[in-house]
């Protein structure tokens, strides 16, 4: 469990980028925390593996303030994986970058190995094993950060502008994993700016503006509140804002739709009565 008390952030520029966030985040939740630029997503989820220490308040992981523990013990609960994927990759090839954190955690050989070639496959990779990652394309390189999260399957993933660079077939594989990865009972963070993406998983959404929250909720309750939305700068998902539309012209249809799949069977219920 993520538990933030009367979180405050000020950088040493005097920016305050959190103003007394309060949240909890239980053990197996998939949380997307959404906003304009510069609402305080990315600097919240930094205190999530110590990354950033509280100015004032408290964040605890797993009942444990992460200001007592090193960075380096939180992220083994805790994988981060960044926006820019130039932040976190340093290693002469992509296996070495997938092993390295594996090696400091003390795993076997054999079980790197399994677990380096697992992740390999999983996001696409293996051509790529022996190339350095800085050969790669921006999206690729995105998938080499994340792989060498994931081999170490830690209980706590956030992921930082995750769909950044991928196309769609790499953002569906990406959504089927998360939602494997929740099925498994593990707790997934993520900040996006992908609306669209969101609706597609819906999950708990967090909408923050000018380092605070001003939505908790489902992603179907609160991706169709327009005014909620237009507060934190978001745009409606767009089966969101054919719903909204279809309700106000005041015909039998729900608001509060946001997925592709569920909107086709309510289309075409409808057009079935309409035809009978």
């Amino acid at each position: 469990m993520i538990e933030a008390q009367d979180l405050h952030f000020t950088y040493p520029n005097g920016v305050e980028a959190l103003k007394g966030i309060s949240l909890t985040i239980h053990d197996g939740e998939f949380v997307a925390i959404m906003g304009e630029n510069g609402a305080g997503k990315t600097t919240l989820v930094k205190h999530f593996n110590g990354l950033l220490k509280p100015t004032l308040g408290k964040v605890l992981v797993d009942g444990v303030e992460t200001t007592k523990v090193s960075v380096a013990s939180l992220a083994r609960k805790v994988g981060f994986v960044f926006q820019n994927p130039d932040h976190q990759l340093f290693s002469e090839t992509v296996e070495e970058e997938i092993a390295f954190a594996l090696k400091n955690f003390g795993f076997s050989a054999d079980i790197i190995e399994k677990r380096v070639t697992w992740a390999l496959n999983l996001l696409g990779l293996t051509q790529y094993r022996r190339t350095s990652p800085f050969m790669l394309s921006g999206g690729e390189r995105k998938r080499v950060a994340l792989a060498s999260v994931l081999a170490w399957d830690p209980t706590i993933l956030i992921l930082d502008e995750p769909t950044i660079g991928q196309d769609y077939q790499q953002k569906e594989k990406l959504r089927q994993f998360i939602l494997q990865l929740k099925a498994q009972g593990k707790t997934i963070v993520m900040v996006t700016h992908d609306v669209e993406f969101v609706a597609e998983c819906n999950p708990r959404v967090l909408l923050m503006r000018g380092g605070k929250i001003v939505a908790d909720g489902e992603a179907r309750k609160v991706l169709t509140n327009p005014e909620i939305l237009e507060h934190a700068s978001i745009v409606p998902p767009q089966i969101a804002q054919i719903f909204i539309q279809l309700s106000e012209l005041n015909l039998d249809f729900p608001k509060d739709v946001i997925d592709v799949y569920e909107a086709r069977e309510i289309l075409l219920k409808t057009l079935g009565r309409r035809n009978q």
